[in-house]
């Protein structure tokens, strides 16, 4: 009798453990709603879009935030550190603060041997960076090319709109360096270099 009444218990319990289970997935929906509408952020709307690299797996995305009442211009620069071809498939873009962007980079490994090698990127004007938001980026990783290989790889970004409304252009800029070489400083635009003078200047 007593095993029978611990069974019954137990299954008392079970079934209390299921049913707030089911009422709390129950409620989930009209909570998500609530701090959707809290946020202003609606992500139950959702659109497709496939982005490029790892597979070209799809990724469901959505912004309800893009200022449509401002362009940034985005440019883009590559410096390769080694034996590499390096570049943007495209020289600029322009977009709106929020707006998701994908641009392309082009890689070579020029030499008769297989290298590795990593991109840092550097911004201008140096206050962008805190509002440049890299979704997908391949200087996230180090990658490593056959001789003659060649790749494209993506960078996947956001403005955030807080971004300076006196900031109009920001140039990206990256530098692709082989893995075990000594790392290069960050490039500095021209216009962050401060004059020197002196005499005879």
């Amino acid at each position: 009798m007593a095993n029978v009444r611990n069974n019954l218990v137990m299954f008392k319990k079970l079934l209390v453990v299921a049913a707030g289970m089911f009422a709390f997935g129950y409620a989930l929906v009209p909570m998500y709603k609530a701090i959707c509408e809290f946020t202003g952020v609606n992500i139950l709307a959702l659109g497709e879009r496939e982005l490029p690299g790892a597979g070209g797996a799809r990724a469901k995305l959505t912004n309800t935030q893009v200022d449509t009442t401002r362009t940034i211009t985005v440019e883009f620069d590559a410096n390769a550190r080694g034996p590499w071809h390096f570049k943007p498939a495209q020289n600029s873009v322009q977009v709106h603060p929020g707006e998701m962007t994908t641009v392309m980079y082009e890689f070579e490994n020029v030499q008769d041997r297989v290298m590795s090698a990593q991109a840092i990127p550097s911004y201008a004007p140096r206050q962008a960076a805190a509002h440049f938001n890299k979704l997908e980026c391949f200087c996230f990783n180090q990658y490593t090319l056959a001789p003659g290989e060649k790749k494209q790889w993506p960078v996947v970004f956001v403005i955030d709109p807080k971004l300076s409304k006196d900031v109009t252009t920001i140039t990206l800029s990256y530098t692709f360096f082989e893995v075990g070489s000594k790392t290069p400083a960050a490039p500095t635009a021209a216009w962050e270099v401060p004059h020197k003078s002196g005499v005879g200047a």
